[in-house]
């Protein structure tokens, strides 16, 4: 601060920047937590009620903001669902990826990450969300954009790492992490519909069986 002519207090230019810099500090992180909140309350919606029994006004209300910053964010519900989505496919790539990591060997490791992909079918969110609802909503190519960004796109370099450690037999990857991703999608699916307690083992071992035809035999 400093006076002025007459005496009268100013601000200079420094302290006016920095206090600039905090409130727009201080709305970007009121936007962000605007858009957190629309997100989970979204997410818990679209897992329980299905993309076709929510409503954006009514997850704006309930997310203690008005329908309009709704919009702001995310345009419409369509949007609102990508972002959640987006969401749900990301943590459950993390998920995959912490599952292999917890393994040395790198076909269990492999086999760990496929495991924890099957098993997280039991998960609300990714059923009802990723499996069932995705697809339809947003379309078969968006939804595989997506799995693309998220477990897919570790399937792929896993398989690319055993084939070039000699683990598995050497082939095109591309096409063979295509069919080894629709089949755990569908299976995940299948174990999120059952209510049999021994279905993830099963399950598990007929992914082994399956994945037997690709590991290489050690000479």
């Amino acid at each position: 601060m400093r006076n002025g002519k007459g005496g009268a207090a100013v601000t200079d230019g420094a302290t006016g920047d920095r206090a600039e810099q905090r409130a727009a500090g201080n709305r970007a992180e009121q936007r962000e937590a605007t858009r957190r909140a629309l997100l989970a309350e979204g997410r818990r919606r679209f897992a329980e009620d299905g993309y076709h029994g929510v409503v954006l006004a009514e997850v704006a209300r309930a997310a203690g903001v008005t329908k309009g910053a709704a919009y702001h964010h995310f345009d419409s519900k369509v949007g609102l669902f990508r972002a959640v989505v987006a969401e749900v496919q990301g943590e459950l790539g993390d998920r995959v990826a912490a599952a292999a990591d917890e393994e040395t060997d790198p076909w269990e490791q492999f086999r760990a990450g496929c495991r924890a992909f099957l098993a997280a079918g039991a998960d609300p969110a990714v059923r009802r969300i990723v499996l069932v609802d995705a697809p339809t909503v947003l379309g078969w190519e968006e939804w595989r954009a997506l799995d693309e960004e998220s477990s897919a796109r570790h399937l792929t370099e896993a398989l690319e790492g055993l084939v070039e450690a000699g683990v598995v037999t050497a082939q095109p990857v591309e096409p063979l992490a295509r069919l080894l991703s629709g089949a755990m999608n569908e299976a995940a699916l299948w174990l999120a519909r059952s209510d049999e307690p021994e279905a993830l083992e099963r399950t598990v071992d007929a992914l082994d069986g399956l994945l037997s035809g690709i590991r290489r035999e050690k000479e």
